[in-house]
């Protein structure tokens, strides 16, 4: 049995780990994102209390690890959403569609009753590069 190599990804440009965790982990081809919520990467403060402001911050952040993993957020084939307000769930599409072009990757949106740090969202996601 062929044992695949583990790469641990880690860029400045999304939030470091605020617990025991990687930013992302790439194994083969496949590129599997920790939940990122909506810190600035420079200050590890939440961006805004506005739900779109942290949405599209949560996108940056998936965006740079991406980056950082050789590929882009286009390349998702998974995205998992946790919300505190499925509400919300209206203002998520338009910033997806603001940031993914057709094909969508496979979604699922949940409402937590909490995220850490006070967000209004965390996305993971799983990337399968070319």
């Amino acid at each position: 049995m062929r044992e695949s190599k583990r790469t641990i990804i880690s860029t400045a440009d999304a939030p470091a780990a605020i617990g025991t965790y990687s930013q992302a982990v790439k194994v083969g081809q496949t590129v599997y994102i920790s939940g990122q919520i909506p810190l600035h990467p420079e200050t590890m403060e939440i961006v805004s209390d506005e739900f779109k402001a942290q949405a599209q911050q949560v996108v940056a952040n998936l965006q740079a690890v991406s980056r950082a993993a050789g590929g882009s957020l286009q390349q998702a084939v998974k995205l998992m959403v946790y919300l505190t307000d499925l509400d919300d769930f209206a203002a998520l599409n338009e910033v997806m569609s603001e940031s993914l072009s057709e094909p969508y990757p496979a979604r699922a949106a949940v409402q937590v009753s909490a995220l850490p740090r006070g967000a209004r969202i965390e996305i993971d996601a799983v990337l399968q590069l070319d």
